[in-house]
């Protein structure tokens, strides 16, 4: 058994003696392990700089993204929302599958585990870890910037009765602004994916307390509408980025929530 923090204490230099494409699968179990000191610890930071600096081949690495495909049909929350920090890293770092993309579609809908963190588990972030690989598809130039904004919207009418408490909503926000600045995104569908959502509470009466899923909704079209405004960070300390059509888009998004809270 590797002492990964030893190996991330000598900067993350790789262990004599065993092969790499061996130690990514036991970094691999480690970041579905129930132990978040395990899952979150120095294993999750060797294998982000591994991956990062290419110390793992081009095969092993597209097996790897393979396996965090597979992983979303896991039983164990923790495997599931773990798996898309791992895919971000791969695409990332230049890796793309198509069936990578269908993979996460079909879970990120789907997900009905929102705890951001749980007391036993740790972090498990779906909504978080989601949104963050939903930005890097909807950025990468083989996946439709329109495909990653429905899928957006998905998460946002998907029914639940957890409130977003540890910023997802601020991440998901960033998420769709991002997917926003591409500039090969038509005006009519920068503001297409708002529509589904305009439908689906447009129609519902606000209850006492207000329902999980709409305050949820309410808040996280809050913060897209300031950064259409004032723009995105991709990460880093790089600059803002402007949002492509950011007058409609900022319209479009009051307008929705015009829509919700007056009805």
């Amino acid at each position: 058994m590797i002492d990964w923090k030893s190996v991330e204490a000598a900067d993350c230099a790789v262990p004599a003696g065993r092969p790499v494409d061996d130690l990514v699968g036991e970094l691999s179990r480690a970041l579905a392990d129930p132990d978040p000191l395990v899952r979150d610890g120095a294993p999750y930071t060797v294998l982000a700089t591994w991956i990062a600096r290419g110390t793992i081949g081009t095969p092993r690495r597209l097996e790897l993204g393979d396996e965090m495909a597979g992983r979303f049909a896991d039983p164990r929350i923790e495997a599931r929302s773990f798996a898309p920090l791992v895919l971000d890293m791969l695409v990332a770092a230049g890796d793309f599958r198509a069936g990578w993309v269908d993979a996460f579609e079909r879970w990120y809908p789907a997900e009905q585990d929102l705890r951001g963190h749980d007391g036993t588990l740790g972090w498990l972030h779906a909504v978080a870890h989601g949104a963050d690989l939903l930005a890097r598809f909807g950025r990468h130039p083989e996946v439709t910037p329109t495909r990653m904004l429905d899928l957006a919207a998905a998460r946002l009418t998907a029914p639940t009765d957890h409130v977003f408490e540890q910023m997802e909503d601020d991440r998901l926000a960033r998420a769709v602004a991002l997917v926003l600045t591409r500039t090969d995104l038509g005006e009519r569908d920068a503001v297409g994916w708002l529509e589904p959502i305009a439908d689906r509470f447009g129609s519902d009466r606000i209850g006492t307390p207000v329902p999980a899923h709409i305050s949820n909704c309410l808040r996280t079209l809050r913060q897209l509408h300031v950064l259409a405004d004032r723009g995105v960070r991709p990460g880093g300390d790089l600059p803002a980025e402007p949002v492509h059509h950011r007058d409609t888009v900022k319209s479009g998004v009051a307008a929705v929530l015009d829509r919700i809270v007056r009805r």
